[in-house]
């Protein structure tokens, strides 16, 4: 009897879909959805008995996870090759894939390849990143030559990008010293105590030609 009922049961596991490592095939930004290769193939009888490899047919219209809330998401790029986890919904996610909110399901199928989410960032050893910060938590390249670090310990935010930082905004208000190391440059002007650099004037002086001394 137990042998019948793991045999029934090990049948009936073999259509029931929950997890796979996957492979992005391509990804539309516009729809947050990918085409998705299962990185595990199927297992089927061939006609003399024996079990084959087959590869599990490229997912369509899956949609992507990135994390988000209270109105924020991190995203980042997505493009062909990069590994994934696919996850399979217990039931048909059609209706809220279109609509959100509380759908009835439009199918009766359960744990189906059709009803999959994929979470981008697993990695295989063959692909794994290296130099992984075990102190920090950092936003990161790849290949960690471009990072922002936050540093629990020293309370300290790190940022290093080779290429340059570009801020756009009205305003940048900083309340603590700034210590500068290279060259600063204006295309507009520089206040200091509320005096212009380009507009200011100094008493004392002889109108002429000649030039004031440096800086005292």
């Amino acid at each position: 009897m137990e042998v019948m009922f793991r045999a029934i049961l090990s049948g009936s596991q073999k259509h029931l879909w929950t997890a796979l490592p996957g492979y992005i095939v391509s990804f539309d930004a516009d729809t947050v959805t990918a085409s998705v290769q299962p990185g595990v193939a199927g297992i089927v009888t061939d006609k003399g008995g024996s079990p084959d490899a087959v590869s599990l047919p490229v997912l369509t219209d899956v949609p992507v996870v990135f994390p988000r809330g209270g109105g924020c998401t991190l995203t980042f790029p997505v493009t062909n090759g990069d590994e994934c986890l696919i996850m399979f919904a217990c039931r048909s996610i059609d209706a809220w894939s279109q609509s959100g909110g509380v759908q009835p399901p439009l199918s009766d199928r359960r744990h189906d390849l059709s009803d999959a989410f994929a979470i981008v960032g697993p990695m295989s050893q063959a692909n794994k990143i290296s130099g992984i910060s075990t102190s920090t938590t950092q936003l990161r390249s790849n290949d960690g030559s471009t990072f922002v670090e936050l540093d629990p310990t020293g309370r300290i935010v790190n940022v290093t990008a080779p290429g340059g930082m570009k801020i756009t905004t009205p305003t940048l208000h900083i309340t603590g010293d700034v210590n500068v190391d290279k060259t600063v440059t204006a295309t507009t002007d520089v206040l200091g105590g509320g005096k212009s650099l380009k507009s200011h004037v100094h008493t004392g002086v002889t109108s002429g030609s000649g030039t004031s001394g440096p800086p005292q």
